[in-house]
């Protein structure tokens, strides 16, 4: 059985797939970094510290060992590449897995656009996983190329990689209850990504109400810890257009944290090729005076 063959090798009698050793680990469970290896059978870790062996082994000359980064809110459209591409450009800067809303595609391709960004990011070592873009078109007055409805969603959230639906951009519709927005959301979606910016007070706890699970718009501290408040997430935005992260770190605090997540939204190509990606947004926390492995 596999899962034997992973006990094995995590108690070192079977050889490790690779061993990384050398390095410097960052524990994110205990907030730790300390030297150790790490081996690994096929796909999964099964060790950290002394005593293992394995087939391949790489010395990381003391580098840090750390989880990749998730970008958990991103346009892929907005770099200009198709998924495969903007593998290439994310990956050596550390991101190793995104969330991607393509609304941009689906609002001039449809389900067309959002299958070929299925079948474009399959089997790519970047972990790519949509959300079923809740607003197609954005508005009732945009002369766009398609139009999805509940029904559509409903098929999109019955595919593997389709974790939800995306930002819920109607959100006077939420508010007032409009039929269409209230059939999309009532899909029984795991994960419903918000949009309200400046949104406050009784229409923002309406927002709430309806299901909705994170924003990416907040402009300011007191609008983040409003959000807060309220059981959602707040995504720290440092995009190319839309720089929010300096703004928002004093919303981030211990109880807090595990709420806050850095997203770019939208990452231009010449950004993320002489800038990076989600390591950019993490320099310039660490930066500002944020814990590194808060």
């Amino acid at each position: 059985m596999v899962l034997q063959e992973f006990i094995a090798a995590a108690r070192g009698s079977r050889l490790a797939s690779l061993l990384i050793s050398g390095g410097r680990l960052v524990n994110v469970f205990t907030g730790e970094i300390y030297p150790a290896d790490v081996a690994i059978y096929r796909d999964r870790i099964v060790g950290i510290g002394e005593g293992y062996s394995a087939h391949e082994i790489i010395d990381a000359k003391g580098a840090l060992l750390l989880p990749g980064f998730i970008d958990g809110h991103v346009h892929i459209e907005s770099s200009m590449c198709i998924p495969s591409q903007f593998a290439r450009a994310v990956i050596p800067a550390g991101t190793t897995t995104v969330v991607a809303d393509a609304h941009e595609i689906a609002n001039v391709r449809g389900l067309d656009g959002l299958n070929f960004m299925l079948a474009d990011s399959e089997q790519l070592p970047l972990e790519v996983y949509l959300m079923a873009p809740s607003c197609i078109p954005a508005s009732p007055y945009e002369t766009a190329g398609s139009r999805l409805k509940s029904d559509d969603l409903a098929d999109l959230l019955a595919q593997r990689r389709v974790l939800g639906i995306g930002e819920m951009m109607d959100f006077p519709g939420v508010i007032h209850t409009d039929e269409t927005v209230m059939s999309k959301l009532t899909l029984g979606a795991r994960i419903i990504d918000g949009h309200a910016p400046a949104l406050s007070g009784n229409a923002l706890q309406a927002y709430a109400t309806a299901g909705i699970m994170s924003d990416h718009e907040c402009l300011t501290a007191d609008e983040a810890r409003e959000k807060l408040r309220l059981g959602m997430h707040l995504m720290i935005r440092e995009g190319s257009l839309a720089r929010n992260l300096l703004d928002l770190l004093p919303a981030i605090t211990p109880m807090t944290q595990e709420r806050c997540l850095f997203v770019t939204d939208d990452r231009h190509a010449d950004d993320l090729l002489h800038h990076g990606h989600l390591n950019y947004a993490v320099k310039l926390a660490i930066a500002a005076g944020l814990d590194p492995v808060l």
